[in-house]
């Protein structure tokens, strides 16, 4: 069987670090995605969702550290439903996204800047390494990275819209 979730969203806002009683750091994050069509009228029809994500372990505290409200980000993990009780002592489920990998998609620069050497790709060693985002503290040991000769980065370059209906993608096949 197969439980899995990618998403490329932006956060809602900055996202929510806690500890548990022994220690372990969780992060929760609320990643929306938008879609939009056009109904049988001919009107475009816009909808975003929202989706509950929790980070755990030191990725937990990555994202905390250089993800903010804005960010773009890439999730890739499991659903999961949890039950408890609210005050009144009626049971509640809550359905969220067991995060097992988070990417920071947002350029250099974009939401302010990393410290050098600080890698974008908190999952589980795989894919492509990117910066992270965001203006808080933090670091890494590896040297700056610096573009090759003649290859001179520009923050100002447009990489085109973060979602497909932005671009004008809503009738793609897939």
């Amino acid at each position: 069987m197969l439980n899995k979730v990618m998403l490329i969203g932006r956060l809602g806002r900055d996202p929510e670090l806690r500890y548990t009683q022994s220690g372990s750091p969780v992060a929760t994050l609320n990643v929306a995605t938008d879609e939009s069509y056009t109904d049988r009228d001919g009107n475009k029809v816009e909808r975003t969702e929202w989706h509950r994500v929790s980070v755990f372990q030191r990725q937990a505290e990555n994202c905390a550290n250089y993800l903010s409200k804005g960010s773009l980000v890439y999730v890739e993990g499991s659903l999961q439903t949890r039950k408890w009780q609210d005050q009144s002592g009626q049971d509640r489920y809550t359905t969220e996204i067991k995060a097992q990998r988070v990417q920071f998609l947002d350029r250099k620069g974009e939401r302010g800047q990393a410290p050098d050497g600080a890698p974008g790709d908190w999952g589980d060693g795989g894919g492509q390494r990117q910066r992270p985002q965001g203006n808080r503290q933090g670091g890494g040991n590896r040297p700056p990275q610096h573009a090759p000769q003649g290859r001179q980065s520009r923050q100002d370059e447009d990489l085109g819209p973060a979602f497909p209906s932005e671009a004008g993608m809503d009738e793609v096949p897939f």
